[in-house]
C-alpha cells in the first residue's frame, strides 16, 4: 500500500518564514533554510517553499533561497510563486527543487503547464489552487470557485473543472488548499479536496487547516488525498513529524515511519 506523504509549507515573504490565517495577519517565523533542515531531519517526506508575496509583486522567485534549500535538505521539495515562464521554471529546478507549484501562472496562461510538462516532463509540475466557497452553483457546480494571486484576485473558474482540466494539459500532481480553512487549525476542507481527488488520475495534496494527526487521518481516509501539507502546527512547536506519524500509524494510516 502506498505511504501517506507528510509534507511541511514554508511560506516566505522576504526570505522569512511566516504563516497567518486566511492568508491575512502574518507572524515572522525564523529562517526558511534552517527550518528546511530541520524538517528534513525531522523525518519530513517532502517539503513545499512558497515565496507567497512574488506573484502578487510580480517579480521573479528568490532563486538563492531555492539554491540554499536544496543544499540543506536530500528529499524533494516543491516551489512556487514567482514561477513566470519556461525559463523561471528551468532555473529553479536547476537550483535544485524537484518540483514547480503553479498557480495564478496556469490561471492567466494554461498552456505553459502543457510547456513545463513536454520540457521537464509532467512529475515536476504541481497545480496549486486556492478555492473559496460561493452559493452560485449555476455558475460554480462544485460550489467552489479559483482564486488567485493569493486569494486577492477571482478567477470564475469552477474548482474542480479547472483541476480535471490542468490534468488533461500535463498537471503531476494538484494541491488543494482551502481559503476558507487556511491556518484555522480546524480541519482540511475534506468536500473539495475530496471532489477533486475522486475527479483526477493525479495525487491530489490536502492544504489548509490541518490541526492534528485525526484530521490528516480525514484527509487521507475520507477525502482520499495522497498527501497533506502542515505548517503551523509544526511551525509553533504544538506537534512534530514523529509524533504525527506515530500516532497516524496507530490510526491505521500508511505512513513511512521516522526512527530519529
Amino acid at each position: 500500500m502506498l505511504k501517506r506523504r507528510i509534507i511541511p509549507c514554508l511560506d516566505v515573504i522576504k526570505r522569512r518564514v511566516t504563516k497567518g490565517v486566511k492568508f491575512k495577519d502574518n507572524i515572522d517565523l525564523g529562517d526558511p533554510v534552517e527550518m528546511a533542515y530541520r524538517y528534513y531531519e525531522g523525518g519530513a517526506d517532502e517539503l513545499v517553499v512558497y515565496d507567497i508575496t512574488a506573484s502578487a509583486e510580480r517579480r521573479p522567485i528568490d532563486i538563492e533561497m531555492v539554491r540554499s534549500v536544496a543544499e540543506a535538505v536530500r528529499i524533494p521539495f516543491a516551489v512556487g510563486g514567482g514561477v513566470a515562464s519556461l525559463s523561471d521554471m528551468e532555473r529553479v529546478l536547476n537550483a535544485g527543487a524537484e518540483k514547480i507549484s503553479v498557480n495564478s501562472l496556469a490561471v492567466k496562461n494554461p498552456a505553459i503547464i502543457t510547456e513545463g510538462a513536454k520540457a521537464f516532463g509532467r512529475q515536476c509540475i504541481v497545480l496549486g489552487m486556492d478555492p473559496i466557497a460561493t452559493a452560485d452553483l449555476l455558475k460554480f457546480p462544485s460550489g467552489y470557485e479559483i482564486t488567485t494571486h493569493g486569494f486577492r484576485e477571482r478567477s470564475e473558474l469552477d474548482a474542480v473543472e479547472w483541476a480535471k482540466r490542468a490534468v488533461d494539459l500535463g498537471v503531476g500532481e494538484i494541491v488543494v488548499n482551502s481559503v476558507d480553512a487556511d491556518g484555522t487549525r480546524s480541519g482540511f476542507e475534506l468536500e473539495i479536496t475530496g471532489r477533486i481527488a475522486q475527479a483526477v488520475s493525479v495525487p491530489v495534496v490536502a492544504s489548509g487547516g490541518a490541526g492534528s494527526a485525526e484530521h490528516l487521518r480525514d484527509a487521507f481516509v475520507i477525502a482520499h488525498a495522497d498527501a497533506a501539507i502542515v505548517a503551523g502546527i509544526l511551525h509553533t512547536g504544538l506537534t512534530t513529524i514523529p509524533e504525527l506519524k506515530k500516532r497516524l500509524h496507530e490510526l491505521n494510516v500508511p505512513v513511512r515511519i521516522v526512527n530519529l
